[in-house]
């Protein structure tokens, strides 16, 4: 396919290292990276991060899709992460090409580049890896030498903002279709490549498994009161689904990985080693695009997660093991699989650890068992909205008494920090709801006093602004404005300060409205916006999830001059209402979940109606198991972990 020589370019490269920040981070070579002879296998793998190599390095989906890839006799995977400016620039003006960091060999060189996007801040950073390869921009400028580029990643569930730009995209877990596609690419390469690239991708597509944006024909009401919105999109050539659907893998214990978890060289957000227990999540919480997408549960074994761990620390020296999930808490044997965790390491210096819990899912002896070979300090709670009131409308079931019973039992233990996240500019919210967090955040430093009998009690309430997903009942949600955000902040903080006592021991930190509705525009537009990404990257748009890089007048400019000639704006995909009959960008793209089902629990969100978790309940007809052919995976097993084999590690 593809004829750039796959020679490394380190050579190249090197060079240019001495000249910028961080250059470790380009170098490879870490403990557990792999590089296969390239002429061994029949199709390879650049699999790429769109942020910085501290960020993307402890990625899951990214180690776990390398492992996978790597396994297989007829594949090879290498990774690639974004180019920090500076050395782009240098790069630029050497003539190097965006390359992996475990061959060095150029993106352009191989048979796919696969992108997991997270967030979908990190779109101008594929532009910029895109043009740095010698990729052309658009989709339907390459030819048969060059890689079919890939999207994943939850921002792959409404992937039309980037359409013009990726040749495919995947929905859901991708441990069994990157197989697919490989088994696909390898066939039509031993066949002669016939048809060309056209061909390649219509076989990638009639899978049912890869939706290919350029099989689609969009269009768009030009008058009336639906002016501007969507019309229909439809396939405009045989062989091709009317609908794609995501992936869903069940029995986590069949696919332990990562099961050699890479080890960085340069410092990185996460310096642990990571084990999810768990995937998907039904409690439903209204405003969760990963609990909604991920569905149903599917929760590894205590048996399968002591054997990952066990390896996982032998393979990689790391003293922590977080233990991960959307909600760890509710695993079905959370309780045992952390005693018997805790008790086989406890004579050694690993420590292990929870993400945010869940308030009602905490307790005492659960937080005992995860601090006992580590430090206590400190626990991050979600209760996500300030007041009872707006909580019942994202379906987060948490009383402001449930938090400060939760927060008493914890500093009488011998805690000292509690963080509290939430966020701002929800569905319905009032500067009244948002102010209730300063009430809950004073009220915590009072029980933390009160249980402790000290003054050296601390709280950090954290706020990110509120962005509706595509999948979730709140798509069709407005975003608030990022000056009505921005208002109710600084009405929080001086609520916050205004008992100087207690203000003192409450830090804030958030991030401002500006940043998000530019991830509302990229979470829920069209294909329309495309031209808006494009105008921000040409404009210097780079590292848009980076506060210091950010530029929100860059997008609104971006914005303005890609929709001069159309009927639409930035609040058209941003602070508008949708409607009940709305064709959204996304809806042929499937994730179980029905849509009438999400009108109507956003319906419900509007009266404050609460909706039960489905594990422990009947099926409420989300709509997942019956469409993908799922069920919901929950202990208890009442097994326990296997004995070490030999004594545990020391470190």
């Amino acid at each position: 396919m593809t004829t750039v020589s796959p020679d490394s370019v380190f050579h190249h490269l090197e060079p240019l290292l001495m000249q910028v920040s961080k250059p470790i981070q380009y170098v490879g070579g870490e403990l557990n990276a792999r590089t296969k002879d390239w002429d061994s296998v029949a199709v390879r793998w650049a699999l790429m991060y769109p942020d910085a190599y501290e960020v993307g390095l402890p990625n899951q989906g990214i180690q776990i899709l390398y492992e996978v890839l790597n396994e297989r006799p007829d594949a090879l995977a290498e990774r690639a992460y974004a180019i920090w400016p500076d050395l782009e620039k240098l790069m630029r003006e050497h003539g190097v090409p965006h390359f992996t960091v475990d061959g060095h060999r150029p993106i352009a060189a191989f048979d796919v580049l696969g992108i997991s996007f997270a967030t979908e801040l990190g779109y101008t950073n594929m532009l910029a890896a895109l043009d740095l390869a010698g990729v052309p921009l658009h989709a339907r400028d390459r030819d048969e030498t060059h890689p079919i580029v890939l999207g994943g990643g939850h921002a792959a569930f409404n992937p039309e903002p980037i359409a013009d730009f990726i040749d495919a995209a995947v929905l859901g877990d991708g441990e069994q279709i990157v197989g697919v596609i490989t088994e696909v690419i390898a066939a039509f390469k031993r066949a002669g490549s016939p048809g060309g690239r056209a061909e390649l991708l219509t076989r990638l597509a009639e899978t049912g498994g890869v939706y290919v944006p350029a099989f689609y024909d969009v269009t768009y009401h030009s008058e009336g009161p639906n002016a501007g919105q969507l019309e229909s999109v439809r396939p405009n050539r045989d062989r091709v689904p009317a609908r794609v659907s995501k992936h869903t893998v069940m029995d986590l214990d069949a696919w332990p990985y990562p099961k050699t978890p890479l080890v960085p060289l340069a410092e990185s957000v996460h310096e642990r080693m990571s084990v999810e227990i768990f995937r998907g999540c039904t409690r439903g919480c209204r405003f969760c695009q990963a609990g909604m997408i991920t569905r149903p549960v599917r929760e590894r074994s205590i048996e399968g997660v002591g054997r990952m761990v066990e390896a996982g620390l032998a393979a990689t020296g790391f003293e922590e093991v977080g233990l991960l999930s959307l909600s760890s808490a509710d695993h079905s044997e959370i309780g045992p699989m952390a005693k018997q965790l805790a008790d086989r390491y406890a004579d050694s210096q690993v420590s292990l650890s929870l993400p945010s819990t869940r308030v009602d899912a905490f307790n005492i002896d659960l937080a005992n068992e995860f601090s006992r070979n580590g430090r206590r300090s400190g626990l991050t709670f979600a209760p996500e909205g300030g007041s009872e009131r707006l909580r019942r409308v994202i379906n987060k079931m948490v009383s402001h008494q449930d938090l400060i019973d939760t927060v008493t039992a914890a500093y009488s233990q011998g805690w000292r920090q509690v963080k509290l996240y939430f966020m701002c500019g929800l569905p319905t919210e009032t500067d009244e709801d948002v102010l209730e967090i300063a009430t809950m955040a004073q009220d915590v430093i009072r029980a933390g006093r009160k249980a402790t009998g000290s003054r050296d009690i601390k709280a950090t309430v954290s706020i990110g602004g509120f962005v509706p997903k595509p999948h979730t009942p709140f798509q069709w949600a407005a975003q608030a404005a990022p000056e009505v955000v921005d208002r109710r902040l600084r009405k929080l903080r001086d609520a916050i300060n205004s008992d100087r006592s207690l203000g003192r021991n409450i830090g804030m930190r958030y991030h401002d409205g500006e940043p998000s509705l530019i991830e509302g525009l990229l979470s829920r537009g069209d294909r329309r916006v495309g031209a808006v990404i494009e105008q921000a990257w040409r404009d210097g748009g780079r590292f848009d999830g980076w506060s210091e890089h950010f530029s929100y007048q860059r997008w609104v400019t971006a914005a303005d001059k890609a929709f001069a000639e159309q009927s639409v704006d930035l609040a058209f995909f941003t602070t508008r209402e949708r409607f009940a009959d709305e064709v959204l960008p996304w809806d042929h793209l499937v994730s179980g979940l029905d849509k009438q089902w999400l009108w109507d629990d956003w319906q419900d969100s509007l009266t404050g109606y609460e909706q039960d978790d489905c594990r422990w309940t009947p099926c409420f007809d989300c709509g997942v198991c019956p469409t993908m052919g799922t069920e919901i995976q929950i202990g208890p097993t009442g097994r326990t972990l296997l004995p070490m084999a030999g004594p545990a590690p020391t470190m």
